[in-house]
C-alpha cells in the first residue's frame, strides 16, 4: 500500500498562500533553474536546480492520487482538466460543479476528508496520494491519515494567509527526523509521521 503525503510549498512562517491567495515567492524555484521537469502536464515544464530536479523525479512518479479543496480547484480551474501530479483528482466538496468545461476529466468530487482519501487510495494502489496544505492538511492529520508530510520551504515570510496546516488544533503529531534535500530558492523537508 502507498503513502498519504501532504504536501505544499511553505513560506518559513508556516503559510501556503497569502491572505488574497497569492503564491508571491513562495513558486520561484519552480523556474529559477536549469533542469526540466514535468508533473503530470506535458505542457506545464518547471525549470528548477538540480538538487529539486532530484527530489521530485524521486517522488512525484510515485503519486498517484492527489487529494485538494474545492477552492484550491475554484482557483486554479482544476488545471484545465489535467492533475497537476498523478493521474486522477479527488475534491473535496459539499457541492460538485455543475458547469465545469471538463467534464470527462479524471476528477471525482467527494464529500469529507476521510472519504476522498478513502477513495485516492484505493485508486492509488500501491502508489502514493498526496494532500495539498491547508486545511485539508489539518483535517488528515487528525484523523491520523496521514503518513509523511512534504514541507517544501520557501526564503520567504508572509505575516498572515493560509497556514500549510489550516486550523489544525489537534494533539501534538511526532515527526522523525527529516530528509532536507537544499535546492534554489527552497529546502525540501520531508518527514515520515512517528508510529511510536
Amino acid at each position: 500500500m502507498g503513502k498519504v503525503i501532504a504536501s505544499a510549498v511553505v513560506s518559513l512562517d508556516g503559510f501556503v498562500a497569502d491572505t488574497e491567495d497569492g503564491v508571491g515567492a513562495l513558486f520561484d524555484w519552480y523556474t529559477n533553474g536549469p533542469v526540466e521537469v514535468y508533473g503530470s502536464d506535458p505542457g506545464r515544464p518547471f525549470h528548477v536546480s538540480q538538487a529539486s530536479a532530484d527530489y521530485i523525479n524521486a517522488t512525484w512518479p510515485n503519486i498517484r492520487s492527489c487529494v485538494i479543496g474545492r477552492h484550491l480547484f475554484d482557483l486554479t480551474n482544476g488545471w484545465n482538466g489535467v492533475p497537476s501530479v498523478g493521474d486522477r483528482v479527488f475534491v473535496v466538496t459539499h457541492e460538485p460543479p455543475t458547469d465545469w468545461p471538463f467534464p470527462e476529466a479524471p476528477f471525482t468530487f467527494v464529500n469529507g476528508i476521510e472519504n476522498a482519501i478513502a477513495q485516492a487510495k484505493e485508486h492509488a494502489g500501491d502508489h502514493d496520494v498526496v494532500v495539498t496544505g491547508g486545511n485539508l492538511t489539518g483535517q488528515a492529520l487528525a484523523a491520523g491519515l496521514v503518513d509523511e508530510i512534504a514541507y517544501n520551504l520557501a526564503p520567504v515570510v508572509f505575516g498572515r494567509g493560509v497556514r500549510f496546516f489550516g486550523d489544525y488544533a489537534g494533539e501534538h503529531v511526532l515527526l522523525d527526523n527529516p530528509k532536507v534535500i537544499e535546492g534554489d530558492r527552497v529546502t525540501h523537508l520531508h518527514y515520515r509521521v512517528s508510529k511510536g
